[in-house]
């Protein structure tokens, strides 16, 4: 799940914009042929990868071949014995950003098998961000799921992530942009300020602690009271959120792509920002990013 939203204030002025994306991705395949391949998922893994690289249909192959992930080869297995795709994956604790499920009946042999998932399930097998496979073989049939796996930054992480995502907002702020209907000229560089980065710390864990994506606190705040509460003297303050991404980069890049997101982030009236992510496996989207501007009065 990978979801945006972003809150301003100048003084009395609210604006809002929000976006959600959620996708999953399922396929089933299969012509009927005759035995069952070799339970050693090795060989069968090798041909998946030899396939997937050479593309197909259009789709170029990806260069980082699938690694098998015994967890998703649990959860195949829990498919094959009739569970529900979203419950096999909880009851095997693999948590996924995007997922596949491939079922081909009656190949035989890793190639044939191979050729089929290509054949039945071209863009899944194909796509990038699936990297991890998970498979089970009974009789003539094979379960094949292919996963997209949540890996978020971990809290060690916190500062170099913090300096990307400043890196990527000055960068993005140096080049004129136009944000939805609105241009904007490049605008100077913002800095770090150490209140506001405390601001978005506290609104990321407890959004990502008790699973929710607002810009109001579980408390009825927002975010130019969350800054006064911290100290900061604010005369313009802002804030964009986004849930379910797993580095700076595709967090930055969902906020760009968003007008409102894309217009906070290019205002020449800021000067200083703070940015937080936080992360709860247990949640709804996993991980949970902050982002606030401000100037002071």
């Amino acid at each position: 799940m990978r979801l945006n939203d972003m809150l301003i204030k100048t003084r009395g002025a609210w604006q809002r914009i929000a976006a959600c994306l959620l996708l999953a991705v399922m396929a089933i395949a299969g012509p009927v042929h005759a035995q069952a391949s070799a339970p050693d998922h090795q060989p069968l893994l090798r041909a998946l990868n030899a396939a997937r690289l050479e593309g197909c249909e259009g789709h170029a192959g990806p260069a980082t071949p699938l690694r098998e992930n015994t967890r998703l080869s649990a959860a195949a297995a829990r498919i094959a014995g009739g569970s529900q795709l979203d419950d096999s994956l909880q009851a095997s604790d693999y948590r996924a950003m995007r997922v596949a499920q491939i079922t081909l009946r009656g190949y035989t042999g890793p190639v044939a098998l191979a050729q089929g998932a290509m054949d039945s399930s071209c863009a899944a097998v194909t796509d990038g961000e699936l990297a991890e496979a998970g498979f089970h073989q009974r009789g003539t049939q094979t379960w094949l799921v292919l996963a997209a796996p949540f890996s978020p930054p971990g809290a060690a992480q916190a500062g170099s992530v913090q300096a990307r995502v400043l890196a990527l907002v000055n960068e993005a702020r140096a080049q004129p942009r136009r944000c939805g209907n609105e241009s904007f000229a490049g605008a100077r560089p913002v800095r770090l300020n150490a209140a506001l980065q405390g601001v978005a710390l506290d609104h990321a864990s407890d959004m990502a602690r008790h699973s929710y994506f607002s810009h109001t606190g579980r408390d009825g705040s927002h975010v130019a009271d969350r800054a006064s509460r911290a100290g900061y003297p604010w005369r313009t303050i802002g804030e964009n959120i986004a849930a379910g991404q797993m580095n700076a980069e595709v967090a930055v890049q969902g906020w760009l792509k968003s007008p409102g997101h894309c217009a906070n982030l290019m205002s020449p009236v800021y000067t200083e920002m703070g940015a937080a992510f936080a992360v709860n496996k247990q949640s709804k989207a996993g991980i949970y990013w902050v982002q606030v501007f401000g100037v002071a009065s």
